[in-house]
């Protein structure tokens, strides 16, 4: 066990947050906690590293255990380059190893006095032990892994960290949360600002973690891929399932049904005995036996009714006219942003075909143009070159992600109001009810309403609008985990065409029929969902002209004369010897290195001398042999 939590209850005023919670995590436990907004997860992960005081309960942290806690504040020090953020995480393995060099160096300045050199050996040795199984010599090795996996490989790691975006620091702080490698890890919400090569090597990075994981996240694929328990949390009490996303659905909706069932059975004796007591309490021959059911009904533990649907959003999309069978055809497309020296081409040569009814996702890392092109083939900003047509009928309308196209200093209502003047008030609230904004709220201004609630009176403009294709951009970013259900129940039933672009992989695995990727390089067209994309992505294939000339290389290849052939033999086992030498040379400097820190050979300085000396040799060795294999590999 690394922690636990028994009959915590944590308050605010008079509210309760938390309560009752029993939980434990146990080394390699893989958990999720997932619940609305405003239920209380940051608050229950406070609770849990010891951040926040709780007024009932226990937390018990098993001793020498470590609790690592990525908030989505970054947390990252002021003034500090992104390298020294990377080593402040080995600060004392660093310091031990300038020590380990000092010693060594002492130890050829002594030489000549066997007692000072015996003294300053024997702490050298104490000092490379102590650094070697602490795996100094792998710490660099270790920085560039993880800064490489995050997406940091090319930057300069003297970049002071002030300097980088929101994003990045995030990253970062994961990064430097990744190398801690604590007893247990918990990240809140670690996908953001990850595009899929990243996503994809912290999902195999976690998959392998050696210690446990407890995850808040948003992200439903990734939560399938990792987890194995998934903790709700849900009007302040805590419910453990096993199994990843899915699994967890599944088992509550069969729970809350199984507390209905059990709930209903208990109303119906409540209102049998109620009837019974009703109809003989004032009976002299039966008044005995009402009372007792008197007592019975107040003994009893009475079953709250479950809540089975919280409310959603209640998204739905409809058109009146069907546009005709080509929707769109785009042909050498290419974007640039910018001016002058700082104009960049994003994408070159794109063509892009729609049929009614396709649903086509656009994915790519960001920055290679793919919420451009959104805006290009909606003539909002101009083409480098190249044409696009639109079909005969098409009415598109358009989610923008950051939803710029509404207006901040406007309510809610006008909002909506605006933009469909003849509408009556009630059918403009019903619209805006249907998105859960009601009451008061629909005279909040847009500017002073959550990511979450933007997004939902963007939604209803689209649903008004009636557009029979619908161009969305990122459209699940500031939902929470039901309103996105509630979207691509939406998306999957419009029967029209939709052109979007996403990042959420659960959603790209239910809606495309058909997924481009674009790239610095060009894009690549998969059909069928992100699934389907992972199993067949493959290098864009060469041109015809590449693969006409790789056969006649082949063609030649293959006619070899009696001579070809032999220096082809020679070569080959040339290759295996080397490789032989390369190997055996390699096991022969690990023995030496494991004998220089033997205490009595390190103390004996002209042996520790010649064991240097044997391990350059055979290095250079390894160098000038290693080139020979190179070459011969090419020659092949």
């Amino acid at each position: 066990m690394i922690v636990s939590l028994e009959n915590v209850f944590k308050y605010y005023g008079a509210d309760c947050i938390l309560r009752d919670v029993n939980a434990v995590i146990n080394e390699k436990d893989r958990i999720g906690l997932v619940g609305a907004n405003g239920e209380g997860k940051t608050t229950l992960l406070n609770v849990l590293t010891g951040a926040l005081d709780y007024e009932e309960g226990s937390v018990s942290l098993t001793n020498g255990k470590v609790i690592g806690y990525l908030r989505q504040n970054s947390g990252l020090s002021n003034g500090r380059t992104i390298q020294q953020e990377m080593e402040a995480v080995f600060a004392d393995v660093l310091a031990l190893g300038r020590e380990v060099d000092s010693l060594q160096k002492q130890m050829a300045a002594v030489h000549d006095d066997p007692k000072a050199y015996e003294e300053v050996s024997a702490e050298y040795s104490k000092k490379l032990a102590r650094f070697e199984a602490q795996d100094g010599y792998h710490i660099q090795v270790k920085i560039n892994t993880i800064l490489g996996g995050m997406g940091f490989g090319d930057y300069d790691r003297n970049i002071i960290t002030d300097n980088l975006s929101g994003g990045e620091k995030t990253r970062l702080a994961t990064a430097r949360l990744l190398l801690m490698e604590p007893d247990l890890l918990i990240l809140d919400e670690p996908t953001n600002h990850l595009d899929f090569k990243t996503l994809g090597w912290l999902e195999d990075y976690l998959s392998s973690y050696k210690g446990a994981l407890l995850v808040v996240s948003h992200d439903r694929y990734f939560l399938n891929h990792l987890v194995d328990h998934i903790w709700e949390l849900e009007r302040t009490v805590l419910t453990t399932y096993r199994g990843n996303y899915s699994s967890y659905v599944v088992q509550k909706k069969e729970r809350v049904e199984r507390q209905l069932k059990e709930y209903e059975q208990q109303q119906e004796q409540i209102k049998s005995m109620e009837e019974y007591v009703a109809k003989n309490i004032a009976r002299a021959s039966t008044s005995k036996s009402a009372k007792s059911r008197i007592a019975a009904l107040e003994r009893m533990d009475r079953i709250e009714k479950p809540v089975i649907w919280e409310k959603k959003a209640a998204f739905s999309f409809e058109y009146d006219e069907p546009p005709v069978k080509d929707v769109f055809h785009g042909k050498g497309m290419s974007i640039a942003v910018g001016e002058g020296e700082n104009r960049k081409v994003l994408c070159r040569n794109m063509q892009l075909d729609v049929l009614r009814g396709e649903k086509i996702a656009i994915i790519g890392q960001n920055g290679v143009g793919k919420s451009s092109l959104l805006k290009a083939i909606q003539e909002l900003i101009p083409l480098e070159e190249g044409s696009f047509e639109w079909g005969q009928k098409v009415k598109t309308t358009y989610y923008e992600q950051e939803n710029r196209q509404l207006h901040p200093e406007k309510t809610a209502i006008n909002e909506i109001w605006d933009r469909f003047p003849n509408m009556y008030e009630v059918d403009v609230r019903n619209i805006l009810g249907r998105v859960l904004l009601s009451g008061d709220d629909v005279y909040k201004l847009v500017g002073s309403l959550s990511g979450g609630e933007r997004a939902k009176v963007a939604f209803a403009v689209m649903m008004l609008e009636r557009g029979n294709v619908l161009i969305l951009d990122e459209p699940t970013n500031h939902l929470d985990i039901g309103s996105k259900e509630m979207l691509e129940d939406a998306l999957e039933s419009f029967d029209g065409t939709i052109i979007m672009v996403s990042h959420d992989r659960y959603l790209l695995n239910r809606i495309p029929t058909k997924i481009i990727e674009m790239t610095s390089n060009g894009y690549e067209t998969y059909s069928g969902r992100y699934d389907y994309y992972l199993e067949h992505k493959v290098e864009v294939q060469p041109k015809k002209a590449e693969q006409s000339e790789e056969k006649k290389q082949a063609a030649q290849k293959f006619y070899r004369t009696k001579a070809d052939r032999a220096r082809q033999v020679a070569a080959k086992k040339r290759i295996a010897l080397l490789e032989k030498i390369i190997e055996e040379n390699e096991q022969q400097i690990e023995q030496l290195t494991a004998q220089m820190a033997d205490t009595q050979i390190a103390a004996d300085y002209q042996k520790v001398e010649e064991i240097c000396q044997q391990i350059e040799q055979l290095k250079s060795q390894n160098d000038a042999f290693s080139e020979e294999w190179l070459e011969l590999l090419e020659e092949e």
